[in-house]
């Protein structure tokens, strides 16, 4: 059994914030978390006295371990442009679980993340939630599928305008998601046993029926109205990824529940569908009602500096707690994992960090990283 004490909890759970208390940890699982908890005498003891102890940040959008830093070619592996509808491909297929931004990560704070395929398809293949550190390289896998990646917008077009194949247009974009989802709906009505004839539908068939969400990247209002279109038609489960210009259509999105995996926002205006990238976003639709995470999509922010993301939308008018829960707890409640993840309470995964001081302040340090209860040093 492991004792954490002193130093300041941020819970993110109904406890709050609590001063000098204590977390006591057997077994990978949180047994107990308190002011008056009592620490075994057999307990291995941590001293956080002056730290900052937060429940392990998640980033719900990665594409860590399949697009390498380092290996521009032969680590690149996010994109499969031979066919714009790829239901059927893995992400933990084209995953390098050696990738240094697993320990860039840890470095962070960033316990877990999902990891997906990239933009370049209507429907680019599956998604992986991953944990960052494990005793085993397959351990790393969290939970598989969990989600089915696709995209509208500029990046379908772009990718197959150039090789003069549809889709070249957002007309096309729309029809090609509705012809995949329409035919996993005719495949669907089959005997169990004939389905697993059809491996594209297989996973499509999933998001039907509400067993994986669609994670759909999209960063345009009228896009976006696209695909509430496609949810309201075919009765899905959507988490719109990127979202920059979600603030336009918050109405829309509370109406239907859809939440958003906010972000890159430590980026440029790279393109034109992303004008209105700015950190200001993430309080325009914490005060409109949307449910909403951030993100890093790493590499294109380093996923090390999700906090950082968090600290620069609380400058720009976030509150400080809901910035916190927005890499904490709401992921793990968008993602269906706040049973286990999210939050520090008693019977929850042990996923913590410790930092020298507030995990905002661009200054501190991480002194320690808890995982499933096992501990990785900075």
């Amino acid at each position: 059994m492991i004792a954490i004490k002193g130093g300041r909890i941020l819970t993110m759970g109904e406890a709050g914030s609590l001063d000098d208390g204590v977390i006591l940890v057997e077994g990978g699982i949180i047994q107990a978390v308190g002011k008056d908890v009592v620490i075994p005498a057999s307990c291995q003891t941590i001293d956080a006295g002056g730290k900052y102890i937060c429940p392990g940040f998640i980033d719900g959008h990665t594409h860590i371990g399949l697009e390498e830093e380092i290996y521009r070619v032969e680590g690149d592996d996010v994109n499969e442009t031979s066919d714009p509808l790829t239901p059927q491909l893995r992400a933990l297929d084209g995953i390098n679980f050696s990738d240094l931004a697993f320990a860039d990560a840890l470095r962070g704070g960033v316990t877990r993340s999902m990891c997906m395929p990239g933009s370049a398809n209507i429907i680019g293949g599956q998604a992986v939630f991953l944990k960052h550190l494990a005793p085993s390289l397959p351990e790393m896998i969290y939970r598989h599928p969990w989600g089915l990646k696709a995209a509208l917008g500029e990046n379908p077009k772009r990718v197959y305008g150039a090789q003069k194949k549809t889709p070249r247009t957002r007309m096309a974009s729309a029809s090609l998601m509705r012809e995949a989802l329409y035919h996993a709906r005719q495949v669907m009505a089959k005997e169990e046993a004939e389905i697993k004839d059809f491996p594209k539908q297989e996973v499509l068939i999933k998001v039907l029926k509400k067993e994986l969400p669609l994670l759909l990247h999209v960063h345009r209002a009228d896009d976006m109205l696209t695909a509430l279109r496609i949810k309201d038609e075919f009765d899905i489960n959507l988490i719109i990824q990127h979202g920059t210009e979600a603030f336009l259509i918050a109405d829309e999105l509370v109406k239907r529940d859809v939440p958003v995996f906010l972000g890159p926002l430590l980026v440029n205006r790279a393109k034109v569908e992303m004008k209105e990238v700015s950190f200001k976003n993430a309080g325009l639709l914490a005060g409109q009602g949307v449910k909403f995470a951030l993100i890093t999509d790493h590499p294109v922010v380093p996923i090390e500096h999700l906090r950082v993301c968090a600290a620069l939308a609380v400058r720009e008018g976030l509150d400080e707690e809901l910035a916190l829960r927005a890499i904490t707890l709401w992921p793990a409640e968008i993602l269906g994992v706040d049973s286990e993840l999210g939050s520090i309470a008693a019977g929850k995964r042990a996923d913590l960090a410790i930092f020298d001081a507030h995990p905002f302040d661009f200054r501190s340090r991480l002194s320690l990283v808890m995982v499933d209860g096992k501990i990785w040093g900075a």
